[in-house]
C-alpha cells in the first residue's frame, strides 16, 4: 500500500496538533492511525507535563510510539526514526493511512526525510561522557576543536551531549558534521501541514496549559517519577517543566518561580519550533482554529 500518503501535522507546542490529528483520522473516510513524532511522549508516566493525549482524547484512534520507554532510558533520534518508520510501514501494509504528529522538528525530519545516523559504540561514548564529567563542556569543546575545527564550529561550547556525540563519531568514523542535509522525503507521498498560531494567542495558550498542568497535579507527577529514576534519565529529566520542578525540589527556586520559568521556557521553545518548521517550504500552513481544518488536510 505504498500509494497511501503519510500525512504529517507539525507546529509549535500548544497549537492543537493532537486534537487536529484525531479529527482528521475520523474524517478521512478511510482507516487512519497516529504515529507520535514528539520526543517526550515516548516516556511512561510523563503525562501531565507533556500534554500527552489521554485515552479519551485519542478518540478510539490507535496511537503508536507513546509510553514505550522508562524515564531512565534515552530516546535517540536514530532509534526513534527506526521505530516510527516501522510503524508507518505497518500502517501502509494494512491499508491504513499514517498520520505523523509532532513538534520536535529534528524527530519529524528524521522520520520523513533522508537522514542517516552514524553508528554508536557504548564504550567509546561512556569514555567521552566520563571525560565530560571530569573536565566540563567548555574544555571538552576545546578538545573537539583540536580534533575537528569544523565540527566544533557548529556546536555550542556548553552543549555537552552533542560534544560527546561528535567526539564519539569522530573516533569511530574519522569525521563529524553538525549540518543537516537538504530535506528530501524518504517515504514517498508525504503531505505536511503546519498549524499557525499568532504569537499573542500562543503565549496565552501556553500560560493556560502550564496553569492547568499545576492544577492537575504536575508537581506530584514529577515527584513520583523521581522515585522511578527521573534524575538518571539524560533526556527525560531535561524536559520542559520537569527540569524546572526538579530545580524546585533541589531548593533552587520557589514553586511559583518554577511555574513561571516553565511558561517562559515553553514560550521560547515554541518560537524556535515555529522557526524551524517555517524554514521548510514543503509545509502547507493552516490557521490552528480553522473550522474545516480536518477537511482541508484530507483533500
Amino acid at each position: 500500500m505504498a500509494e497511501l500518503p503519510v500525512i504529517a501535522i507539525v507546529g509549535p507546542t500548544a497549537s492543537g496538533k493532537s486534537g487536529a490529528a484525531v479529527r482528521l483520522a475520523h474524517e478521512l473516510g478511510r482507516p487512519a492511525e497516529i504515529v507520535n513524532g514528539d520526543s517526550m511522549l515516548v516516556y511512561r508516566g510523563m503525562d501531565i507535563g507533556t500534554a500527552k493525549p489521554t485515552v479519551a482524547q485519542r478518540g478510539g484512534v490507535p496511537h503508536h510510539l507513546i509510553d514505550i520507554m522508562d524515564v531512565t532510558e534515552s530516546a535517540s533520534v536514530a532509534q526513534f526514526q527506526s521505530l516510527a518508520r516501522a510503524a508507518i510501514a505497518d500502517c501502509r501494509a494494512r491499508g491504513v493511512t499514517p498520520i505523523v504528529v509532532g513538534g520536535s522538528a529534528l524527530y519529524v525530519h528524521a522520520i520523513l526525510d533522508q537522514l542517516d545516523f552514524p553508528g554508536t559504540d557504548p564504550v567509546v561514548r561512556a569514555r567521552w561522557a566520563a571525560e565530560l564529567d571530569r573536565v566540563g563542556a567548555p574544555a571538552l569543546h576545546a578538545e573537539l576543536a583540536r580534533r575537528d575545527p569544523g565540527a566544533a564550529a557548529g556546536i555550542l561550547p556548553g552543549n555537552g551531549r552533542r560534544i560527546v556525540r561528535a567526539l564519539e563519531v569522530i573516533e569511530l568514523t574519522g569525521s563529524f558534521t553538525s549540518r543537516l542535509p537538504e530535506p528530501a522525503y524518504a517515504l514517498g507521498e508525504v503531505r505536511q501541514f503546519g498549524l499557525g498560531v499568532p504569537n499573542e494567542v500562543l503565549d496565552r495558550r501556553i500560560t493556560e496549559r502550564v496553569d492547568a498542568m499545576w492544577q492537575a497535579g504536575f508537581v506530584a507527577e514529577v515527584e513520583g517519577l523521581v522515585g522511578r529514576g527521573l534524575r538518571r534519565g539524560v533526556t527525560a529529566s531535561r524536559a520542559l517543566g520537569y527540569r524546572q520542578v526538579l530545580a524546585y525540589f533541589d531548593g533552587g527556586c520557589t514553586l511559583e518561580a518554577a511555574r513561571a520559568a516553565t511558561v517562559v521556557a515553553t514560550r521560547q521553545f515554541a518560537r524556535k519550533q515555529a522557526g524551524w518548521f517555517r524554514r521548510d517550504s514543503r509545509i502547507a500552513w493552516l490557521p490552528y482554529d480553522a473550522p474545516d481544518l480536518a477537511r482541508r488536510m484530507s483533500l
